[in-house]
């Protein structure tokens, strides 16, 4: 027993040197150790070979069975973008024998624009008018729609050669009004007139008692005015309230565009249509 103990307190002894040995800092390493070292890491090499050739392996056939699966369904859609083309080509086609049926050749969509930029605004907030970089000499005419991006912000409301100024939907003046439409469940028509500075909302007066106006309902310009284009996006509906006899409702319009974030515009001019060409001759 006294023999294995001193056997047993040799090895944990050589044991331990041996450990901090090899833990301590060299610049080499024994030889046994590179052999080691070397042997494990060729081990390592040759396992290593093939498994690395079986993932490539497995991830081309993925890659194989996804490119199949995406192919599949891009030629599916193709296959409805095809389809859709036929049906607008069909439908465009089908739009202009009608009207040429009905002898008109634009409808109260159709407009031309103009890009502007705002060079200035007028500091007095009773007036509300910002100044373009567009005049006459581009084409440009009092009581043209101008708007944004996100949608109608006013109208011009007098020229120069080569700058005109916009009177915003803001703007407090008795005589700054809109033809509307709001698109409820039935089509409302309206005047835009008026704008809440506390709310900072537009407001569609004189609505019918009767006529149902549904909170978010879209306001665009109804083109019945004879000046603006129908389809120009104003705003939603926020609120509908009675006025004080209940005869009327008045409905509040969150605008589409930003009218104190204003930088670059455009300036809308309405094509006539052949009916209004031909009323025009008329008259004169």
């Amino acid at each position: 027993m006294n023999k294995r103990l001193i056997v047993l307190l040799v090895s944990i002894i050589l044991l331990v040197a041996l450990i901090g040995f090899s833990l301590r800092e060299r610049e080499n390493i024994s030889w046994p150790e590179q052999f080691a070292k070397d042997m494990v890491g060729f081990g390592q090499n040759i396992v290593s070979k093939p498994t690395g050739y079986t993932e490539n392996v497995i991830e081309n056939v993925q890659d194989l069975v996804n490119t199949y699966s995406e192919n599949q369904k891009l030629k599916a859609r193709l296959e409805q973008l095809a389809l859709l083309e036929t049906q607008v080509t069909d439908l465009q086609r089908d739009n202009e024998e009608l009207r040429s049926i009905i002898g008109m050749e634009e409808n109260l969509r159709s407009y031309n624009v103009v890009n502007a930029t705002v060079i200035a605004r007028n500091p007095d907030q009773w007036q509300e008018t910002i100044i373009i970089d567009k005049g006459q000499v581009n084409g440009i005419e009092t009581d043209m729609a101008v708007e944004t991006s996100s949608g109608m912000i006013g109208r011009i409301k007098d020229t120069g050669q080569f700058t005109s100024t916009v009177e915003l939907l803001s703007a407090r003046n008795p005589n700054n009004r809109v033809s509307a439409l709001i698109q409820s469940e039935t089509n409302v028509f309206g005047l835009v007139e008026g704008y809440d500075i506390e709310r900072k909302e537009l407001m569609v007066k004189k609505i019918p008692f009767d006529q149902e106006v549904g909170i978010g309902s879209k306001v665009i310009t109804s083109g019945l005015g004879g000046v603006f284009p129908k389809g120009l996006l104003i705003g939603e509906v926020t609120e509908v309230t009675p006025d004080e006899y209940g005869l009327t409702q008045t409905a509040f319009i969150k605008p589409s565009s930003n009218f104190y974030d204003i930088e670059h515009v455009m300036v809308i001019e309405r094509v006539a249509t052949a009916q209004e060409a031909e009323g025009g001759e008329d008259d004169e």
